[in-house]
């Protein structure tokens, strides 16, 4: 039988997977896998399947190729909420290494789900691999996810078959701590929860160790969420005698900047009074005054490799066992009485 030729109607109509397919004699799945580059497909097979779509004009969609193969060419990104700078900093890490690599990005936010499981049964169904952020990732969502996708946890702690990437935290936290009680500090406390995820215990942990290094003990934490409200209720809290400190040691920015001006605003001094740093390095923090003394983490650049070990997973390479570390640095400015 001779070769089936195209006729100018179908040139003309716009081809699609389907009539590329019927044109070559060949599955879409065939289609599919010759155009993804595929190496299990017989050469006389492929170099029908790339004549018909030379022949036709055909162009490749992506809902297309994801019919053919299940893939969905998606991520899925879970984070507990997108308010404050740290969040929309790693969204947008994530999500431009993810146009790179011609993945679109679908979100969920836990704090806005009444049914978490149901938000990620469905997530699991529209994407092809998602990252967890650290605090949202329970033993629950971990497992489900697991089952279904290969899964990266963000700032948390890698386990059976899921791989973590996250940043440094304890051994910074700790030379933060230091600097602190190197001005002779010694009423100090640390603002944050570390119940609230992995990153915080670890800042917490490492505050601990600094005071243990010079023979103090560490006061407990003030256990606060980590947003500029509970800023001010701290702030109010040393003002009006609840709290004593001499420094504070907040577990990120929006906390430590909402301290910070919230003191200033009643006549309190920083460092004077009441030393202040954070964690972070948000923008702001250059340019308040004092500028906050604080540790710049490379969260775009977390984000971003998020997207790329989920691209990898995808691709077929196994999970890491040992988590992926970015290194952080001390910024010292003057918040802390430098």
């Amino acid at each position: 039988m001779g070769k089936q030729q195209a006729s100018p109607e179908a040139r003309s109509a716009g081809a699609t997977i389907y009539s590329v397919a019927e044109h070559a004699g060949v599955s879409i799945a065939t289609v599919s896998r010759v155009l993804q580059g595929a190496t299990v497909v017989a050469e006389t097979t492929k170099q029908k399947v790339l004549a018909a779509v030379e022949e036709l004009g055909y162009v490749p969609l992506g809902a297309a190729r994801s019919l053919a193969v299940r893939h969905h060419e998606a991520h899925g990104l879970v984070l507990p909420e997108l308010s404050g700078p740290y969040y929309a900093e790693l969204l947008m890490g994530f999500e431009a290494r993810a146009a790179e690599l011609a993945q679109s990005v679908v979100l969920v936010l836990t704090d806005s789900r009444t049914d978490l499981a149901a938000a990620v049964r469905q997530l699991a169904t529209r994407v092809d691999a998602i990252a967890v952020f650290g605090s949202a990732a329970s033993g629950d969502v971990v497992r489900l996810l697991r089952a279904k996708k290969p899964v990266v946890v963000i700032a948390g702690e890698a386990s059976d078959g899921v791989e973590a990437v996250s940043a440094e935290n304890l051994e910074s936290a700790r030379e933060l701590a230091g600097h602190l009680l190197g001005h002779g500090r010694r009423r100090v406390l640390f603002v944050g929860d570390p119940d609230s995820g992995p990153d915080i215990r670890d800042r917490y942990a490492g505050f601990v160790a600094a005071h243990r290094d010079r023979g103090l003990t560490a006061a407990e934490p003030v256990r606060v969420a980590l947003n500029e409200a509970d800023g001010l209720v701290v702030a109010r809290r040393l003002l009006n005698g609840e709290l004593e400190a001499d420094a504070l040691m907040c577990a990120n920015d929006e906390l430590a900047l909402s301290v910070m001006t919230s003191l200033q605003d009643a006549g309190r001094s920083v460092p004077g009074d009441v030393a202040v740093v954070g964690w972070d390095d948000v923008m702001t923090s250059r340019y308040v005054r004092p500028g906050l003394t604080t540790v710049r983490q490379p969260v775009h650049e977390l984000g971003a490799l998020a997207a790329t070990r989920l691209h990898e997973l995808v691709g077929g390479e196994a999970a890491r066992s040992d988590a992926r570390t970015l290194p952080t640095q001390l910024v010292v400015r003057s918040s802390c009485g430098c």
